[in-house]
């Protein structure tokens, strides 16, 4: 048995549902793709990885 026990905290469980409810809008497309190749160039690739989601998150929704 574990010695750790996570004790789940009200007000952070509807923090989080109330996000995930809210619109977010998002940066235009060129904008994001400049900072995909920032952080590509910069060799950041968990930001990489951050960019190139937002981008087909932004195009699926049809944001030019």
């Amino acid at each position: 048995m574990s010695r750790y026990v996570v004790v789940p905290r009200p007000t952070e469980c509807r923090a989080i549902e109330r996000a995930a409810r809210s619109e977010r809008p998002l940066p235009p497309i060129p904008a994001i793709l400049a900072d995909l190749l920032t952080a590509n160039r910069l060799g950041d690739r968990h930001g990489v990885n951050l960019c190139a989601h937002l981008v087909a998150r932004a195009a699926q929704g049809g944001q030019l």
